[in-house]
């Protein structure tokens, strides 16, 4: 068994304002979304502009928070905020979804294309390569306030989480989803983006390697209390990763088609 490292979730505090290490996860990913961007487009792997990519940051960051707020309103606790309307504007209270944030990205992205005179797929698939190392330091703020943890095991890295009050050892599911949905997929999706792809398959393949990896790791994770599993034994989780996976695929193998002809 490992010890988990119990770190102040407060990474800064002057007087009543307090910096936490979660929300500067935020800001870490987002700015390793735009330094990777910048680097993309100085190796002219786009026709985009840098004030393009500044553009695509700050509305994606209002999708990211306006989207992720709303599926997790309305995927993991519609009922309690039925009856308490109010409280979907309490994002201090935290509560957010990633499968909610990423339809506010897309929704944003789609948006910016129609403008730019693109297609949604042509965006997508600039920015697909620079989500992941994002998404790793969302998770890490995960693991550092101690929340999203895993089910109970007996391998030799679990660990004891005091949020759960329970003792039990568990997987640091939060770890996992840093390493395969952040590292791994960073470097699958940045690899294959290297050369020049049919539209539409560098979005594809982030989509199922995000779809595969957090059903996966949705085995090791604990079910949210609220909803435990669904249908099948699956968690919402997983159940919310699959139409992911399947648009991928299609996506795929449109794109492989269309460029065929």
């Amino acid at each position: 068994m490992l010890q988990y490292p119990q770190i102040d979730p407060i990474a800064l505090q002057i007087g009543p304002i307090a910096v936490h290490w979660y929300g500067l996860m935020y800001l870490i990913g987002f700015a390793l979304v735009w330094l990777l961007g910048r680097w993309r487009i100085q190796q002219g792997k786009t026709d985009l502009t840098l004030r393009d990519l500044e553009d695509l940051i700050f509305y994606s960051v209002l999708g990211v928070v306006a989207g992720g707020r709303l599926g997790y309103v309305l995927f993991y606790k519609p009922g309690d905020y039925l009856a308490n309307p109010i409280e979907i504007f309490y994002l201090w209270q935290g509560g957010m979804s990633f499968h909610g944030g990423l339809i506010g990205v897309i929704t944003v992205l789609f948006l910016f294309a129609r403008k730019r005179k693109r297609t949604l797929l042509e965006i997508g698939d600039f920015i697909a390569p620079l989500i992941p190392l994002g998404l790793a330091a969302g998770r890490l703020g995960n693991f550092i306030n101690g929340e999203l943890w895993g089910r109970p095991t007996d391998v030799p890295w679990g660990m004891v989480f005091p949020q759960t009050g329970d003792g039990l050892v568990r997987h640091p599911s939060q770890l996992y989803e840093m390493g395969l949905e952040g590292f791994v997929l960073f470097a699958l999706v940045w690899w294959f983006a290297r050369k020049p792809r049919p539209t539409g398959q560098i979005s594809a393949l982030f989509l199922m390697g995000y779809g595969i990896f957090r059903f996966l790791v949705e085995f090791t994770r604990e079910p949210d209390e609220y909803l435990g599993l669904l249908a099948g034994g699956l968690s919402m989780g997983q159940l919310l990763s699959l139409p992911m996976v399947l648009a991928g695929v299609i996506i795929f193998v449109l794109s492989a088609k269309k460029s065929n002809h």
